[in-house]
C-alpha cells in the first residue's frame, strides 16, 4: 500500500506536466483508500516541477535497488 509521504514512481509521461515516466514524486494525500492519488513533482533543490491527480495505475512504489536518475526540466 502507498501511503502520504511515500516516494512514488510515475509510470507514464505526463507532456503538459513536464514530467516522464521513471519521474519520482511525494504522495501529499491518499484518495479512496489508494484508489488514486496527490502527488509533488520536486527538483533536486526542492523547486515544485508539478503537483498532480494520478490514479493509482500510474504510479508506483520505489522499490528496494532502485537509484534516482536527475535530469533537467524544460
Amino acid at each position: 500500500m502507498i501511503d502520504e509521504l511515500d516516494l512514488v514512481v510515475l509510470k507514464r509521461d505526463l507532456p503538459e506536466e513536464r514530467l516522464t515516466a521513471g519521474d519520482v514524486g511525494t504522495v501529499v494525500l491518499v484518495h479512496q483508500q489508494g484508489a488514486g492519488y496527490e502527488v509533488e513533482f520536486t527538483t533536486l533543490s526542492g523547486d515544485t516541477v508539478a503537483g498532480v491527480t494520478l490514479d493509482a495505475a500510474d504510479v508506483r512504489s520505489v522499490g528496494p535497488r532502485e537509484i534516482v536518475h536527475a535530469r533537467a526540466v524544460s
